[in-house]
């Protein structure tokens, strides 16, 4: 039987916001899991997860808040958000997927010389130095240059997960895009319908 009355899509609504909330406080737990066990010392990297988990938050909280109270405002701008973070998220969620192999490399490299703390997390935690070479006078903080035995370049290494994992982000980003969008569908469709409840020869 197809959902089509209110409190299907009212309760449909309500369970794709707390999916929404429970991401969102899975991205804040995992930066701040990151940061706790010294695996993250970027800032930088971990404000933008926090940003976004937060922003995700704020988004379940008005959908929710207007799926409950059946409140048009609310409906109505959570509608709008939702489409706008669909639009940016299917466009980069293609785009990681559409990445060959010697984009991915440039990609790399462009964040490599642009994140320093985030640099030397990944020397650390991989064990190598340098992207593609390494002058000894500079700083690392891998085992090996520590040591004194010779350290493999990082791009090579990075290379091996890049396309893993930008594959694995892009199914991800896809998947909630079109929950996104779903969103959006139903939230026009909850908003168009009348509360049984209320006043039948009202409209709310």
């Amino acid at each position: 039987m197809v959902c089509g009355g209110f409190a299907c899509s009212k309760n449909c609504l309500c369970a794709l916001n707390l999916l929404y909330t429970l991401v969102s406080l899975l991205l804040i737990g995992i930066a701040a899991w990151g940061i706790g066990f010294g695996l993250i010392s970027s800032l930088r990297v971990v404000g933008v997860v926090i940003a976004v988990g937060i922003f995700l938050f704020l988004i379940a909280l008005v959908g929710l808040i207007g799926a409950v109270k059946h409140h048009q405002v609310l409906l109505f701008f959570y509608m709008i958000i939702l489409l706008l973070v669909f639009i940016v998220q299917f466009s980069v969620s293609c785009a990681c997927l559409a990445l060959n192999r010697e984009q991915q490399g440039q990609l790399l490299e462009v964040g490599w010389n642009n994140t320093a703390s985030a640099r030397n997390d990944i020397q650390r935690n991989l064990n190598c130095c340098g992207f593609q070479n390494f002058n000894p006078n500079d700083t690392c903080l891998a085992s090996c240059f520590k040591s004194g035995h010779p350290c493999l370049s990082c791009a090579p290494i990075i290379g091996k997960y890049a396309g893993e994992v930008l594959r694995f982000v892009g199914g991800i980003g896809l998947f909630f895009s079109f929950t996104e969008i779903l969103g959006v569908w139903l939230t026009y469709r909850y908003r168009n319908q009348k509360d049984p409840r209320a006043n039948p020869s009202a409209f709310l």
